[in-house]
């Protein structure tokens, strides 16, 4: 997709939690950028032909014996490296220097100090305040090295070898707690690296649309459209690349926001032309899930339900040769991060065993992008804000939102409670400016009164949360007069609900999702 001369870095991981926020940031600098684990080969490093490298933090100590180390031939290719907080270590002791453990540990808010004046703090004033997480510290300068900045803990807060290039950080300037961290990574793409800004959705879409035809040929493709940011921006991408050879099947499951169906086929249908067969499949899936009360067994049977659906739709048409999926990047990042054992927390609803199931090739235009990018994508193909600019919403739906078993009177009542928040959540000004908002039905009723009389009737939570990318969370802090008229306009308008309370945890603990 990239052509050799476009600008890109390369980003080696190191187990960090924020490797992705670098990544973000360098896209985010409109350079193109690739995360691989910290083994990538040297073969295919000087094939992908990076204008810099950056190491990132990591978990580990460098002077432990299995800690992870690239290949140490990196640092003669001549090409510019970044090491944050690990992948600085990692630099000292690859050469000479020496790294031990710190008596003093450092984790959060420091202001460090610049000792020499140098391109990657270009237009930074000091002190500067940085996110510092660290318990490892430089005892030692390499030959060659210096030191640029410092801490009163750490002599050595960030380092220099102008000979070759390369730059080390004790500390994470992708995070927004280092609010000249975007400032910095900056000077290390065009101050040190001297890259070029010519990463844009404009160009993407361009290449993109040129590989599609080239995969696609002449034959025929469909695509899964649930009305989310990911499907709509495949589908119409893929339509402008091969127009109605692309055919979209929406499955109505039953488990949709409020009048979802009809928002989907006017747009898809009368706005971008696209064929579209809808599918209303709301008894069967209640049929399948009638009764289930666990989270992990409702999300597999809706999921298995889906694929079920989506064949018997897909076999009725002739020649279809490709299926069109919105594996983002983080997806595929999943498959080449250095990563430690991690539990599975809840399995997630995609069409991962369609095409083997159905023998279709893949199309993954989005493979690249993160979800910021792909939402700027469908601007730039001239989708409406109102769908590129729609919060996350799960695959399972409202099943997850309802805590117990589903039934066609429990999603009548989430779905009436529901638009009522999203009503006041847009009109209020609060629909952008954070992550998620929505409700869950809890399986628990309570006594109230209403006109006089006792009732017992059902309680909805009302759940909000901040986040950049999903992975962490906090909860908003929405205004209390928000909060009182989605209250009053919930138990008033909404049959069945008497009570109306608000979850504050963050993620982790919690996840943003009940189930």
């Amino acid at each position: 997709m990239i052509s050799p001369e476009t600008s890109r870095v390369l980003v080696l991981d190191f187990g960090s939690q924020y490797t992705q926020l670098i990544a973000r940031r360098i896209r985010e600098a409109h350079i193109y950028c690739e995360i691989q684990s910290y083994n990538y080969s040297l073969e295919n490093i000087r094939k992908f032909n990076p204008g810099g490298i950056i190491l990132s933090g990591g978990p580990a100590s460098v002077w432990a014996s299995d800690s992870p180390k690239p290949d140490p031939q990196i640092y003669k290719l001549g090409i510019p490296i970044l090491g944050i907080c690990y992948g600085m270590q990692l630099i000292v002791q690859a050469f000479g220097g020496e790294v031990a453990p710190t008596e003093k540990r450092e984790f959060g808010r420091a202001n460090i100090e610049f000792d020499s004046k140098e391109s990657l703090f270009k237009g930074i004033s000091s002190p500067m305040p940085v996110w510092m997480s660290h318990c490892d510290y430089i005892t030692k300068l390499p030959h060659g090295f210096h030191s640029i900045a410092h801490t009163d803990n750490s002599p050595v807060a960030a380092l220099a070898s102008p000979d070759h290039k390369i730059f080390g950080l004790q500390f994470h300037p992708e995070v927004t707690h280092t609010p000249e961290g975007t400032k910095l990574i900056g000077n290390f793409l065009y101050q040190v690296c001297a890259l070029s800004p010519t990463w844009t959705m404009a160009s993407f879409s361009e290449e993109a649309i040129e590989k599609i035809r080239k995969q696609v040929g002449n034959e025929r493709v469909i695509c899964a459209l649930s009305g989310g940011v990911d499907s709509s921006v495949v589908a119409v991408l893929i339509h402008k690349a091969i127009g109605d050879r692309l055919t979209c099947i929406f499955v109505n499951n039953g488990l949709l926001r409020k009048d979802e169906p009809a928002k989907i086929d006017r747009v898809f249908q009368d706005t971008f032309h696209i064929p579209l067969i809808s599918v209303n499949s709301e008894e069967r899936f209640l049929k399948k899930l009638r009764g289930v009360t666990d989270p992990e067994a409702k999300r597999k049977i809706i999921g298995q339900e889906f694929i079920a659906v989506f064949d018997d739709e897909a076999t009725k048409l002739k020649g279809i040769k490709f299926l069109a999926q919105g594996t983002l990047y983080p997806d595929v990042i999943e498959s080449v991060s250095f990563k430690g054992p991690a539990a599975v927390i809840k399995s997630h609803h995609n069409v991962g065993a369609l095409p083997e199931k159905m023998g279709l090739a893949l199309v993954e235009p989005l493979r690249e992008l993160f979800k910021d990018e792909v939402r700027e994508l469908g601007s730039a193909l001239g989708i409406s804000h109102e769908i590129t600019g729609r919060q996350p919403f799960p695959g399972p739906g409202l099943g997850i939102r309802i805590i117990g078993e589903i039934t066609k009177e429990r999603l009548e009542i989430l779905r009436n409670a529901d638009e009522v928040m999203m009503q006041e959540i847009k009109r209020s000004g609060w629909y952008n400016k954070v992550w998620q908002t929505f409700c869950i039905l809890l399986p628990i009723k309570t006594v109230g009164v209403m006109g006089d009389e006792r009732t017992y009737e059902n309680v909805v939570a009302l759940r909000a949360v901040e986040s950049l990318d999903g992975m962490t969370a906090d909860w908003a802090k929405l205004p209390y007069d928000l909060l009182e008229r989605i209250s009053n306009r919930v138990i008033n308008e909404v049959k069945g609900i008497n009570r109306v309370v608000l979850d504050i945890s963050s993620k982790p603990p919690a996840t943003i999702e009940w189930e």
